[in-house]
């Protein structure tokens, strides 16, 4: 039997080749030796958690779980990070109570009362929806709080070193900020022991003996606070570093936007005495123009919107493919990812081992995925539900039943699923852009025609038989090529430009009710109307 930890030395998928890389040139085939692979993602809670955060955690699991296969001998522990202790900089849109949340301008995010009146702080409700939304996908991870960790004093060795090498990394930073901002920096932020907001001062005297930093304070007053403690937090690049080095972390990945932090932060890490952890960098999304995805524009897709319309599994498979390259967010990528999905699904149990190791779906369910008949495609769901004007799983389900008689929604909970998802992806966007156009003369006979070709098949015609009657009719008939002859379909029929391969959809809608939508079709009948 071949070992499944060779044929992943040899796995072409990502995840893999970013696990290799790790165990080979990082850790030189050895545990670390803190006993263990550390792996972080990290996460900005003054908003909640988006569909870069399902992203970053699921592409790390797939590298965690590559490295499990390539060296289970090797413990990895996976730390979701949040960055709870920053100040807030404005009062988010999307919370209730915003009045009250402004008066807590530049606290820490686990200062401030919660505006939903259900936990302890505001940063403690938006961690709470970070861990259910990550339990919700079922990623296995360690929350951590950097509130906790400051005030704890687990980071206070950490922080010490940055005080005794603060002009070092001082030095590093001062050539990225203007000049305004060079005249104040600090890589410590005190908070303030009156008002408790974090605070942007310049630092006028330290003592690393003392373990201190004297600054001047917004009134010109002179205040020394200890660095320790939870008193002072950092600026967020000297603070990742610290991380990493307090840390010990193994693996971050970040998007593209975050090179340049990410070469600061290593360079801080260093100075430190600890070693930056390897880093993936992947591209970010794009809107359906080619426009970078921005909270602030409003111009991307939430998970929530996604998962309206499709199952997680798809939303994995779009995270999953080719991280470094930008790809389109936007609902019409939708379908075809499900679709893919599906694919991937159908041909694993017919894949050999190594096959299996470079499938998408190995990765997305950890080595185990779910075996079920592909019955349907999603984007033959979505035409079934449109000819049929129905926003009724019930009546999906009958032509289901009829085209596939062994499927029901017991036997294929995955389909079942995916006429739910159909039915408010039409509701939502198929139903409200269809616009039907008549047949002209030449169509009109076309049609007719091919409803006398598809009566005249035997009984037992399936999907081919009529894919086969379909070409045909369209040759027999003027159109510049057959392409047209199908668009034609589309259009008179399905009230779209683009649609499915007609014998599969004509096996599945019925035969004779094909022919009926067919002489609606010819005698100019509304089809708006079921």
């Amino acid at each position: 039997m071949t070992d499944l930890r060779d044929l992943a030395r040899t796995a072409s998928a990502w995840p893999f080749q970013e696990a290799r890389q790790l165990l080979d040139e990082r850790l030189g085939g050895r545990a670390p030796d803190k006993g263990y692979v550390l792996l972080e993602t990290g996460y900005g809670p003054s908003g909640l958690p988006h569909i870069g955060t399902f992203g970053e955690v699921a592409r790390t699991t797939w590298v965690r779980n590559a490295f499990a296969m390539l060296a289970p001998h090797i413990p990895t522990r996976l730390f979701a990070f949040s960055d709870d202790m920053d100040g807030l900089r404005k009062v988010p849109d999307n919370i209730p109570n915003k009045e009250m949340v402004a008066q807590h301008l530049g606290k820490p995010l686990t200062a401030i009362p919660d505006p939903f009146g259900t936990h302890e702080s505001f940063g403690a409700h938006n961690n709470a929806r970070l861990r259910s939304f990550l339990d919700s996908f079922g990623f296995e991870y360690e929350f951590q709080s950097a509130t906790d960790w400051y005030r704890s004093g687990r980071f206070d060795d950490a922080l010490m070193q940055v005080l005794r090498h603060y002009d070092e990394i001082v030095a590093v930073i001062l050539p990225t900020l203007g000049d305004e901002r060079q005249q104040t920096y600090s890589p410590f932020l005190p908070l303030c022991p009156k008002t408790g907001r974090v605070l942007q001062v310049p630092v006028v005297e330290r003592n690393p003996e003392a373990g201190t930093i004297v600054y001047r304070g917004e009134d010109g007053t002179l205040t020394e606070v200890p660095v320790t403690g939870g008193h002072c937090k950092l600026q967020w690049k000297a603070d990742w570093a610290m991380r990493w080095y307090a840390l010990q972390v193994d693996y971050e990945m970040s998007g593209k936007d975050l090179i340049p932090s990410v070469q600061l932060s290593s360079r801080i890490c260093r100075i430190l005495g600890g070693h930056p952890p390897m880093n993936l960098t992947y591209e970010l999304f794009l809107d359906e123009q080619g426009q970078k995805i921005s909270k602030s524009k409003g111009n991307g897709l939430a998970v929530e919107d996604w998962l309206r319309y499709a199952i997680p599994e798809s939303l994995a498979l779009f995270m999953y493919q080719a991280p470094r390259r930008a790809k389109r967010l936007y609902f019409d990528v939708i379908p075809r990812n499900v679709d893919d999905y599906l694919s991937h699904l159908e041909k694993f149990p017919q894949e050999d081992e190594a096959a299996r190791l470079n499938n998408p779906v190995w990765h997305i369910h950890a080595g185990q995925p779910p075996h079920e008949e592909a019955h349907l495609s999603y984007s033959i769901l979505l035409n079934l539900a449109s000819v049929c004007h129905s926003e009724d799983p019930a009546v999906l389900w009958h032509f289901i039943a009829r085209y596939a008689p062994g499927a029901s929604p017991e036997t294929a909970p995955i389909l079942d699923r995916l006429v739910g998802y159909a039915v408010n992806y039409y509701r939502d966007f198929v139903k409200p852009h269809k616009k039907y156009r008549k047949a002209n003369a030449e169509e009109a006979a076309a049609l007719s025609d091919l409803a006398a070709s598809l009566r005249a098949l035997p009984e037992d015609a399936d999907a081919e038989l009529f894919q086969n009657a379909v070409y045909e009719v369209g040759k027999r008939h003027p159109f510049p090529e057959l392409r047209a002859w199908f668009k034609s379909l589309y259009e008179i029929l399905l009230g779209q430009d683009q649609g499915p391969r007609m014998g599969s959809f004509i096996a599945l809608y019925g035969r004779e009710e094909t022919i009926t939508l067919l002489q609606r079709a010819v005698a100019g009948e509304d089809l708006t109307a079921s």
